[in-house]
């Protein structure tokens, strides 16, 4: 076997998958046809494009657990597909992409979604374990960024009113991802990060609870005033970069184009 046969499976294994590039183009599409307002329901493309950039943006946040893991010694990641950026190679696709679309749909909530498989005996030092954890969100904090600093610095203000809140309202959705990842909860990246730093009987005595631990957190999220706290530590960070968190209800308002 020669060296460029050797390389070329790494190559493929690293290649970004088709079936991004094809969320990259509608996630593209919609966002020209909100813009130029193409097309007799506008709030259809704002529902398109929150979709596409909503789905883009898991693939990144698990890419970025991935890509971490890699340079943390777990060679394997490439060759289950995570870094093709292909959301349907992840380890669960319902919980990766399906039920996260579902609660931003019935909700208006980022919801995390668990779908890279780690092989943590492959990775030495506490560091690294914690930072594969934390690198998912940190995504979601950067994209959150990225899309409000334009809208608070005033750069979209001559834009058409529908792009700019269906962009507030994905921001709000990488906050809310963001802040739930955070959470150091079994099920979530918040675990992830504090798990290597405690001991092993506390890690046993968590355990039997790992499996409720996204369960738990929701039901307080909506039965309990933990919920009006979390959507206002959400709604503080957007007015930190000084957009009204009105842009994101009222994306969120056009982002339910079903409801007439």
């Amino acid at each position: 076997m020669t060296f460029a046969e050797a390389q070329r499976p790494r190559s493929e294994e690293r290649r970004i998958s088709p079936v991004f590039w094809v969320l990259l183009a509608v996630l593209g599409t919609s966002a020209w046809a909100v813009w130029s307002g193409f097309g007799e329901n506008a709030r259809f493309g704002v529902f398109l494009l929150v979709v596409s950039g909503w789905v883009v943006s898991l693939c990144l946040h698990e890419y970025a657990h991935a890509r971490t893991a890699l340079h943390g010694g777990d060679l394997t990641v490439g060759a289950k597909g995570y870094l093709t950026l292909n959301p349907f190679k992840y380890a669960n696709t319902l919980l990766s992409v399906i039920l996260p679309v579902v609660f931003v749909i019935l909700g208006g909530i980022g919801l995390p979604g668990g779908a890279v498989f780690i092989e943590r005996h492959r990775i030495s030092g506490r560091w690294k374990h914690s930072l594969i954890s934390a690198a998912g969100p940190l995504v979601n904090l950067a994209l959150a960024v990225a899309l409000l600093a334009p809208i608070g610095a005033g750069l979209l203000d001559a834009a058409p009113p529908a792009f700019t809140v269906a962009l507030s309202f994905l921001a709000l959705l990488q906050i809310t991802a963001t802040v739930l990842n955070l959470i150091p909860v079994p099920g979530f990246d918040g675990y992830g990060i504090i798990e290597p730093w405690l001991s092993l009987r506390a890690r046993r005595a968590v355990e039997p609870f790992a499996p409720f631990g996204m369960l738990a957190v929701f039901a307080l999220l909506w039965q309990t005033p933990v919920g009006d706290w979390f959507w206002r530590l959400a709604y503080q960070v957007m007015e930190l970069l000084d957009v009204p968190p009105a842009y994101a209800a009222l994306g969120y308002q056009a982002f339910r184009f079903w409801e007439g």
